[in-house]
């Protein structure tokens, strides 16, 4: 089980793109790089989400990305470093590093609206 997320276009409603493709990997990823501003992250991680954010990842659904960054900044300023070579281990610092790629999509398309599940 996972968080899908991605940010959408506010008026059509279609996921947006990227000038280039991204290779963040989450608990799924395209291994040829993802153009569309979007990402996985494992369920594991939801205690720590639910802790350091409002409402945990949920939280920035229906927010722009641009809305999102203190919160972003906040949870990570608020996480750990551990991070652990087993992505689905829920240590503080897998949990972090999600955060910054969903920070760096968020920096990429900051008029985006978030949407997930």
């Amino acid at each position: 089980m996972s968080y899908d997320i991605e940010l959408r276009d506010p008026i059509t409603g279609e996921t947006l793109e990227l000038n280039a493709p991204h290779y963040m990997r989450g608990g799924t990823y395209a291994a040829c790089g993802e153009s569309r501003a979007c990402l996985n992250i494992t369920y594991n991680y939801g205690q720590h989400l639910h802790r350091v954010m409002p409402g945990g990842i949920r939280g920035l659904y229906g927010k722009t990305g641009a809305e999102s960054l203190p919160i972003l900044d906040a949870a990570i300023a608020a996480l750990g470093d551990d991070v652990d070579e087993d992505y689905w281990r829920a240590t503080e610092g897998n949990t972090k590093r999600a955060l910054t790629h969903v920070r760096a999509l968020a920096t990429m398309r900051p008029d985006g609206v978030w949407y997930g599940d």
